[in-house]
């Protein structure tokens, strides 16, 4: 049915989601702009330009360096004790159905942090970073981008995504998309098949066990 499997990384592979959202609630605070849980689920899946000018738009007043800066560091010791992968990604991964890509709006250093510490990295055919493209997720360019360099067509390709904003790219490039959501609200406009963890969409999109 599918000639590869791309994979998102953040809130679908690994728990990333979470530990950004609360270290991202407290560097706001720090700086003395508290927001609330539904401001951040705003930024989810989103690269960080496109989150930078949502965080200017309503707080325009903020030093988003001095934001960044407490914010990344934060997140990087929560992350460097502890990251655990999403229930099923270790399975469906060591599978190995298809070919494989990483597509994520995370840089390309912060990516391959986050693979090398929870030993992914291997498992991937090809991996792309926000450094890979022009037209960052919403845009389908980084799917189009994943099956181009797998020589495969996007039609042809099944997607597993946990964000609005994945899922939207993943089915705007013609991918077959598995949406499992994490910490946002999931409306299901975008995916195929709406699934509580990564190995029922395998399921649900057809995948042998």
């Amino acid at each position: 049915m599918y000639d590869a499997l791309l994979f998102d990384l953040d809130g679908t592979l690994i728990d990333t989601e979470t530990v950004a959202l609360r270290t991202g609630m407290e560097a706001f605070a720090a700086l003395g702009h508290p927001v609330d849980l539904a401001f951040m689920q705003r930024l989810v899946g989103v690269d960080i330009p496109t989150s930078a000018r949502i965080i200017g738009t309503a707080l325009p007043l903020l030093d988003q360096g001095r934001l960044q800066a407490r914010w990344h560091s934060a997140f990087v010791a929560a992350i460097d004790q502890d990251l655990p992968l999403k229930p099923g990604a270790l399975d469906l991964l060591s599978a190995r159905h298809r070919p494989m890509a990483l597509v994520t709006s995370s840089g390309r250093d912060e990516a391959h942090r986050k693979l090398n510490r929870t030993g992914l990295a291997g498992f991937f055919d090809t991996i792309v970073t926000l450094a890979d493209v022009t037209a960052p997720k919403p845009a389908p360019q980084p799917y189009l981008l994943a099956a181009e360099r797998l020589g495969v067509a996007p039609d042809r390709c099944l997607a597993f995504e946990d964000s609005e904003t994945g899922a939207e790219a993943a089915h705007r490039a013609g991918c077959t998309v598995v949406q499992v959501p994490d910490v946002g609200h999931a409306s299901g406009r975008w995916a195929h098949h709406l699934a509580t963890d990564l190995l029922q969409g395998a399921r649900l999109a057809g995948l042998p066990a």
